[in-house]
């Protein structure tokens, strides 16, 4: 099998991109879906709150500036060709500066500390990133970047539900904790579902089904189904745009899962604010 040979650079290049331009620019995902919500939207404060959104998200991308203050925790999802090699570098070391650059050139908020309890101080240029890999077959790496604010991290969470708990014990945990969440995140919200796996393998796919655009469903007509059950449950919650009540309390549900044990299976919800920042790259 022929090796291919990428050099360091590019792919400190690529990330740098990625992340200066999911900060300036929203994808077209979520812009058709807040001029979805803008239209169905009944509530007149929130009708208002979605075309200021609509009105930030064309500044920020005007001007490029970010879409919002808090520019999120880089999380990077690859998939790296088993043909590759890297040369003059690693390739951890390519992506953390690709990060690092982003935020400093970009002049995107620096919001990572060194140590989560006791020292907390800020690493001045957002990294660590954190990188899932996976090897596949083939000679090309895809990139799939996002980054995500705390306010909406902070309403995440995970439960390990025995498999006597049924599909009704999974539904139960998902709007709890949306409904628990409320306002806090920023709605109109994005929200992630994983379901399988081990209790930080369904964490992970959370995360992932957050990066997907919304405009996609899960190509399990079962999952697609529970995806469009659980949207429709969660705007029946009434928090609307920013909280302020209306019938868009989320724009988009994307559920990811994988094969679990026999005993187990666990859920986890990870809930993003409607600016869902997230692009791809394949070098």
């Amino acid at each position: 099998m022929e090796i291919r040979k990428i050099d360091a650079y590019k792919i400190t290049e690529t990330v740098k991109k990625l992340y200066t331009d999911m900060n300036y620019f929203i994808g077209d995902d979520i812009i058709n879906a807040l001029k979805n919500a803008e239209s169905s939207e009944t509530g007149l404060i929130g009708k208002n709150v979605i075309s200021q959104l609509i009105e930030n998200n064309r500044i920020a991308a005007e001007e490029e500036v970010p879409i919002c203050q808090d520019t999120g925790m880089a999380v990077l999802f690859v998939e790296y060709g088993e043909r590759v090699v890297i040369e003059n570098g690693s390739f951890e070391d390519a992506v953390q500066e690709g990060v690092r650059r982003a935020y400093i050139d970009g002049y995107l908020r620096k919001s990572v500390v060194d140590d989560p309890i006791f020292d907390r101080i800020n690493t001045k240029d957002n990294t660590p990133a954190i990188i899932y890999t996976s090897i596949v077959p083939g000679d090309r790496i895809k990139i799939l970047a996002g980054c995500k604010g705390f306010g909406s991290e902070n309403m995440s969470a995970v439960k390990m539900l025995t498999p006597s708990a049924g599909i009704d014990g999974v539904k139960e945990f998902i709007l709890d904790t949306v409904r628990y969440a409320g306002p806090n995140p920023c709605p109109p919200i994005v929200v992630g579902i994983g379901i399988g796996g081990t209790f930080e393998k369904a964490a992970m796919l959370a995360k992932k089904a957050t990066l997907r655009p919304i405009d996609t469903s899960n190509p399990d007509s079962r999952y697609a189904a529970l995806e469009n059950e659980l949207l429709l449950e969660i705007n029946k919650m009434g928090f609307g745009p920013a909280g302020l009540g209306g019938n868009n309390t989320a724009l988009g549900l994307n559920i990811e899962y994988f094969p679990t044990h026999i005993a187990g299976m666990p859920v986890a919800v990870n809930i993003c604010c409607h600016a869902a920042r997230h692009k791809e790259a394949v070098i």
